[in-house]
């Protein structure tokens, strides 16, 4: 996941973490910029990198697929619930 530097109102948390951890500031920026771009993926991003990810492994699409949809439901905003089918859709257009 690519990130930039967190926005300006983030600058509490980041001084947090440098004084909480043994994060330097240049590092708590990056840990920052990387959750932010990682809360902020769409469904559509999240079932294209999980089924790469897991095509990588060797499963099977039919594997991937029941894997991805349990694994929705436990996203920050839930996605809807998509059939294989749907899946398949968002992966190959």
């Amino acid at each position: 996941m690519s990130s930039s530097p967190p926005p300006a109102p983030y600058a509490d948390l980041l001084a947090h973490l440098t004084r909480t951890s043994a994060l330097g500031p240049r590092d708590a920026a990056h840990v920052v910029a990387e959750v932010l771009a990682y809360f902020s993926e769409t469904t559509a991003d999240f079932v294209r990198r999980r089924h790469a990810e897991l095509q990588a492994r060797g499963l099977t699409n039919e594997q991937i697929f029941s894997r991805i949809t349990e694994e929705l439901p436990g996203r920050r905003v839930v996605a809807p619930e998509l059939s294989a089918r749907q899946l398949r859709r968002i992966v190959y257009g």
